[in-house]
Parts: structure tokens; C-alpha cells; sequence
């Protein structure tokens, strides 16, 4: 496989993956905005932690000024100007799909197609109150983008690149997305467990389709650690780090290229402290820390990744 192939693949899969959290991302501060906050300057704040959180906190003020709902929402999903938004990313992942068309399968361009076309034919300035619906349907889609792939493309090195983009992706959203809850409610390490309650919990366990894995795993009330423990350590729960790590871990041992040695090992050092960690552990140093050195330990990785496979567009990939 060329370089330039498996780097088209891997980014219309990362940006299939970004476009569906930051939608989750701005579900968690929708339904958090719903919700009776304790802290003062919460509701101020809540806007705000979804710019930072995406890094679109600067560029968004050039162009709005102040963190506003309605502002906010519309930047960070339909604005063309926005490179990070649910807009762009499906524009960017369509057109990754369109130069590989010859890797993929008929039934995923179409998928991919229909998607880009569909959101074209949306308003640029939505009504408020429908933002909710469009974030469910981009949930969708990105669901149905998946199962087509899965269903109809050979299982050879073009699939562990796809899966290697949606993984690390879905890795560093997860940690991003279970950072809003602190950003927003607890910004001080000194408040963990002091302002959040059963219903903000359960709305973030809701957000990223994981409530009624809760309630099977704990059979208890939503409590941070726990909820914490299972988007972190749980292998089971298809969202969690430590599942998207073994997915990683996989694509890397199955693409094994010539100079890849580094990312693999940037990838089972990450995954042994997954499965070896506790979330006691975690809690310890401070919750907002760990991910915090997550999310550094993923861009790092991806930055090998890039090195290794995706840099030289001439250079062909090696498999076992």
C-alpha cells in the first residue's frame, strides 16, 4: 500500500471520528446547561470549556468575542471558517474518501457521500433548540460510516489503518470529553467530588452512550470515580481508553511497517498502564492531571505515526 493511500485512509477516519465527539462534546454542555449548577460563574464558564477543550478558544474570539450558547454551538458545528468544526470535518473526511475511492467500497463512499450532502442541505444559522437533533443525527451517521466498513471492506492493512484513525481518535475525545465534567464543575483538584451530582454525572454517561452500561457494571448512584473508572480502565465498554488503546495496539502489531518500532511501543507502554492502572491511582495526582498527560502521551504517538507511515507519500507500507 502507498504512503499517500493508508495517510487518506487513516484521516477519513479520524475525521469521521472528531466529527461525532465534538458533537458529543457539545451534548455533555448542552445537558449540562439544563442542569442546576452550584459553582458561581458555572453557567459562564460552561461555554467556554467546550473552545478550550477543541482548541478553538482564540479563533473563536477574533470572530464572536464572548462565549455565548448559541454562538459557541453554531461555531463548533456548522461554521465553514471553523477548520475543527462538525462541518469541516465532514468535508475534510469525504474528500479524504474521494482520493481513495479505489481503497474503499462502494457502499462506504456512498455513505460518506450522502452524509456531506445531507448537512449541505442544512441552514448555516439553525434554530437553537434543533442543535440536539443534529448532534443525533451525526451520531448516526458516523454509527452507520462504521458498520458499513466493517461489513463490506477485506480485513487487509487499508481496514488497520481506518481502525487506527477511529481509535486514537475516539482515545483522545474520550479523555477530552470526561475533562469537560472538571472543567466545568470541578476546575480545582480540591473539588472532586464536591459539586457533582447523580443527574450532571448521568448526563455525561448519557452523552457518550454509556449509561446503561453503568447501571449493569455498578447496579449503584453515579459517582465520579466510578464513572471515571469506567471511560478510563474498563476494557468492556467500547468508549472507554483503555478499549481504544487495544484497538491502537492491534492496528499497529497488524500494520508492523519497517519503521513503525517506536509508535508500537509508544502504544503498548500506553496500553500497559491502562491495563495495569487504578483508578485510585488516577484520583490520586489529580483526575484533570492524568488526562492532561494522556492527552500529551496520544498526540505524541500520532506524531510517530505520522513519521513513520503517513510522511513520505512515495514510500509503500509493508505488512508481516
Amino acid at each position: 500500500m502507498l504512503s499517500r493511500t493508508a495517510e487518506n485512509l487513516y484521516w477519513m477516519a479520524r475525521h469521521i471520528e472528531r466529527a461525532e465527539n465534538t458533537a458529543r462534546v457539545l451534548d455533555v454542555a448542552h445537558r449540562t446547561s439544563l442542569l442546576p449548577l452550584d459553582i458561581e460563574g458555572t453557567q459562564a464558564y460552561l461555554w467556554y470549556a467546550p473552545l478550550n477543550i477543541t482548541g478553538c478558544a482564540n479563533s473563536y474570539e477574533v470572530k464572536y468575542g464572548l462565549a455565548r450558547a448559541d454562538a459557541v454551538t453554531h461555531y463548533m458545528a456548522l461554521d465553514p471558517d471553523n477548520p475543527a468544526s462538525i462541518y469541516s470535518c465532514l468535508r475534510l473526511a469525504r474528500e479524504n474518501a474521494r482520493t481513495v475511492r479505489g481503497a474503499i467500497t462502494s457502499e462506504m463512499w456512498e455513505a460518506i457521500n450522502d452524509t456531506w450532502l445531507e448537512v449541505n442541505r442544512l441552514p448555516r444559522q439553525m434554530d437553537y433548540e434543533k442543535y440536539r437533533d443534529f448532534f443525533d443525527w451525526v451520531k448516526n451517521r458516523s454509527h452507520l460510516f462504521r458498520g458499513v466498513t466493517l461489513g463490506t471492506i477485506l480485513k487487509d492493512i487499508g481496514l488497520s489503518f481506518i481502525k487506527l484513525g477511529t481509535f486514537l481518535e475516539r482515545a483522545d475525545n474520550t479523555a477530552r470529553i470526561l475533562d469537560v465534567k472538571y472543567h466545568i464543575l470541578l476546575p480545582s483538584v480540591s473539588d472532586v467530588g464536591g459539586a457533582a451530582d447523580y443527574y450532571q454525572w448521568g448526563s455525561l454517561l448519557k452523552s457518550v452512550s454509556a449509561f446503561e452500561a453503568y447501571q449493569k457494571i455498578y447496579r449503584d448512584v453515579i459517582s465520579p470515580q466510578r464513572v471515571s473508572e469506567l471511560l478510563i480502565f474498563r476494557d468492556d465498554m467500547p468508549r472507554s481508553l483503555h478499549a481504544c488503546m487495544n484497538e491502537v495496539e492491534a492496528a499497529l502489531i497488524d500494520i508492523n511497517g519497517f519503521s513503525g518500532q517506536e509508535a508500537r511501543r509508544l502504544a503498548g507502554e500506553q496500553h500497559a498502564a491502562l491495563h495495569f492502572g487504578r483508578i485510585e491511582d488516577a484520583f490520586g495526582r489529580g483526575l484533570h492531571e492524568y488526562l492532561t498527560d494522556f492527552l500529551k502521551n496520544t498526540a505524541l504517538l500520532g506524531r510517530e505515526i505520522r513519521d513513520a507511515y503517513l510522511s513520505r507519500r512515495d514510500r509503500l507500507l509493508l505488512s508481516r
